[in-house]
C-alpha cells in the first residue's frame, strides 16, 4: 500500500497541466510525467474506471465521489500499468500515444462543471481512444508507420472535433494495423489481444479494440473498410458499429478505398456505442458522401433514447449459415467452439422474443462476395490526393510509401499489388457490378422473408496466434486461419453492429453481427441492446485487472 495524500496533490497536477502547451516539446514531457506521479500518488477515489460506461461516470461526477481529472488520470494510469512490454513479458501494446493536455482539458471541464453544474455535452470528461489513421491537433498522426512517426497535421479529423464539442477528453491514439491492414505496424511493432496475449487482437483498429477491452479509455473510435471495427469487437468482447458508409464524415482520415471506409465506434456496452454515433453522425460539407444521410438519422439526433430491453419482441432476424470466408475450415476444433458459442445465440434471440428464420439463404452469396473483394483499384488515387493537401507529409505519393523500406514487409507487399491500379481497369467495373448484384440480392432476401436483421457469426474461427515472425516476414499471416465473415457488410454498405456473444470453451471471445438495411442503425442498436441485456457476455480480461487502492 503506497502512502496515501491529501486530494492537493490532484490539484498540484491541474496546476501543472494547465501550463503544458507552454513548454517546449521536451520540458513538457517532463513535466507531464512530473504531474502524472503527483496525481497518481493521491488516494485512489471510490469510484473504479474499471468497464465504466457514460452514464457511470456522468453519475459519479453528479455525485462528487470523482473528479475529470480523477477519471483521466485513472485510465493514464491503466495505460502505464499494463500497455506497454515490460521485463520481456507481452503486453497489449494498443496505445500509441497518450495526450499531454489530456489533464488540462480535464482541468477545464471541471471548472465549467463547478461553475454551471452542468455537463457540457453528452459525452462531458468522457476519455476517448482514438485510431492513428484519424488526424488530431495536438497529437501525431502515423497511421501505424515509421514514415509518418511524429506527423502533426495541426488539424482535428471532423470526428474528432465532434468529439470534443460534446465534452470528450481526447485521452490518446491507438496504435493500427499499418496503412489500415493487419495489426502490426514499423512504427510500434504488434497489438495484441489482452484475453490471450499470444493472440491477433483483429485487424487495423487493433489498438482502439484492445484499448477498450483493456480499459484503457472509456470508448473508441476505430475505422471500418473490411471489418476492423466488427473485428476488434468480436475479438475483443466488445460492440463495434460499422454504420452505413455515408452516415458519418471521413475528413481527416488517411484513405484505403474511399467507397468502402468509414468510422464507427468501440465501446463496451451498445449504449455508449449509440452515444457516440449520436455525437459523430451527420452531414459534413467536407464529405461530401454524407449529404445522403440527411433526413436518415433519428429527428432529435439521438440514436439511444429509444433502446428497451424488449426490443427483440416481434422482430424476424435472418441467420446465414454459410460460410463467407475461403479460409473457413470447418473440420478444425475452434470452429466448432465458436459455432457453439454462436448457436447460443441464435437460441437466445429466440428466447429474447425475436422469430428467428434459421436459415436463410442468399443465392451465389459466396460466388458474388468473391468477386466484391478487389479493393484496389481506389488505392493509389485516394492516397495521392489526401497526402496533396496533407499539412507537413513527409512523403507526396502512395509509391514512395508502397516502396519503402521502413514499411514492415507484410504490409508492403500488399500495398504493392495495389500500385498502377485504377477505376478504369476492368477488373474493378467487374467488382462494381458485383457489389451492386450483392446489394440488390440482399435487400430481397431482407423482403422476402420480411426481416428486421440478419445474423451471422463475425469469424468462424478463434483469433489467430500471432505469428513470431510477423514484423519480417511478407508471408507470415499465409495460411494462419481467421474465417471472417465480416467483409459482406463494407461490400454493399449496410449498416452492421457487432455484439458479444460469449466465451469459447479456450476463454476467447466470439461476436455475432446483426446487419441491417441502409441507414437502420437505430433499428440495430435497439436489437442489440435487447440481446446485450439478455445476456450480460461482456467480461473484462483478466490480464489488465483494476489497480490497487492506494
Amino acid at each position: 500500500m503506497r502512502h496515501r495524500r491529501s486530494l492537493a496533490a490532484w490539484g498540484a497536477a491541474v496546476a501543472l497541466a494547465g501550463f503544458l502547451l507552454s513548454f517546449p516539446p521536451q520540458l513538457a514531457t517532463a513535466a507531464l510525467a512530473q504531474g502524472t506521479e503527483a496525481a497518481s500518488a493521491a488516494k485512489r477515489p471510490s469510484f473504479d474506471v474499471t468497464e465504466a460506461t457514460i452514464d457511470s461516470i456522468h453519475k459519479a461526477l453528479a455525485s462528487h465521489k470523482l473528479t475529470c481529472v480523477q477519471v483521466v488520470q485513472d485510465y493514464i494510469d491503466r495505460i502505464n500499468a499494463y500497455d506497454k512490454p515490460a521485463g520481456g513479458k507481452l503486453a497489449t501494446n494498443a496505445i500509441q500515444t497518450v495526450n499531454r493536455t489530456a489533464l488540462t482539458r480535464a482541468a477545464q471541464l471541471d471548472a465549467a462543471y463547478a461553475k454551471s453544474a452542468r455537463l457540457t455535452g453528452p459525452l462531458h470528461c468522457i476519455p476517448v481512444l482514438v485510431k492513428d489513421q484519424v488526424e488530431t491537433a495536438d497529437m501525431p498522426t502515423t497511421y501505424g508507420s515509421a514514415i509518418f512517426k511524429g506527423l502533426q497535421s495541426g488539424r482535428d479529423a471532423t470526428v474528432v472535433a465532434r468529439l470534443r464539442a460534446a465534452g470528450a477528453v481526447i485521452l490518446a491514439k491507438t496504435n493500427m494495423g499499418e496503412y489500415a491492414s493487419g495489426y502490426a505496424g514499423s512504427s510500434f511493432g504488434v497489438c495484441r489481444n489482452p484475453y490471450d496475449l499470444t493472440r491477433s487482437p483483429s485487424s487495423s483498429s487493433c489498438g482502439t479494440g484492445a484499448g477498450v477491452a483493456a480499459n484503457y479509455g472509456a470508448v473508441g473510435i476505430g475505422e471500418d473498410t473490411g471489418g476492423s471495427v466488427r473485428g476488434p469487437a468480436g475479438a475483443n468482447d466488445l460492440v463495434g458499429l460499422r454504420p452505413t458508409t455515408p452516415l458519418i464524415s471521413r475528413y481527416g482520415m488517411m484513405p484505403a478505398t474511399p467507397t468502402r471506409d468509414t468510422l464507427g465506434p468501440l465501446t463496451r456496452t451498445v449504449k455508449d456505442a449509440a452515444i457516440v454515433t449520436s455525437v459523430i453522425a451527420g452531414y459534413d460539407p467536407n464529405d461530401p458522401l454524407t449529404a445522403q444521410s440527411l433526413g436518415r438519422t433519428p429527428a432529435d439526433g439521438k440514436y439511444y433514447d429509444h433502446l428497451s430491453k424488449n426490443a427483440l419482441k416481434g422482430k424476424r432476424i435472418g441467420v446465414i449459415r454459410e460460410t463467407m470466408a475461403t479460409d473457413t475450415d470447418p473440420t478444425t476444433p475452434d470452429y466448432a467452439r465458436v459455432k457453439a458459442v454462436t448457436d447460443k445465440a441464435y437460441a437466445d434471440l429466440s428466447r429474447l422474443g425475436a422469430t428467428v428464420i434459421d436459415p436463410i439463404v442468399v443465392p451465389n452469396l459466396k460466388s458474388l462476395l468473391s468477386a466484391a473483394m478487389d479493393y484496389r483499384g481506389e488505392t493509389e488515387a485516394a492516397v495521392n490526393a489526401y497526402l496533396k493537401q496533407l499539412p507537413h507529409a513527409p512523403v507526396s505519393s502512395f509509391a514512395q510509401i508502397a516502396n519503402s523500406p521502413l514499411v514492415t514487409p507484410t504490409r508492403r507487399a500488399g500495398l504493392r499489388s495495389a500500385r498502377g491500379k485504377t477505376t478504369n481497369d476492368p477488373g474493378y467495373q467487374k467488382e462494381r457490378q458485383a457489389r451492386d448484384e450483392l446489394r440488390q440480392t440482399m435487400l430481397k432476401v431482407m423482403a422476402d422473408n420480411h426481416l428486421d436483421a440478419i445474423a451471422y457469426p463475425g469469424a468462424y474461427h478463434e483469433p489467430p496466434v500471432i505469428p513470431d515472425d510477423i514484423l519480417t516476414n511478407p508471408d507470415a499471416t499465409n495460411g494462419v486461419l481467421t474465417g471472417t465473415n465480416r467483409y459482406l457488410s463494407p461490400s454493399i454498405g449496410f449498416p452492421d453492429l457487432a455484439v458479444p456473444a460469449g466465451f469459447t470453451s479456450t476463454n476467447l471471445p466470439v461476436g455475432i453481427d446483426l446487419l441491417g438495411r441502409p441507414f437502420t442503425e437505430e433499428t440495430l442498436l435497439q436489437l442489440g441492446y435487447a440481446y446485450e441485456q439478455g445476456t450480460s457476455h461482456r467480461k473484462p480480461p483478466s490480464t489488465t485487472p483494476p489497480l490497487p487502492t492506494r
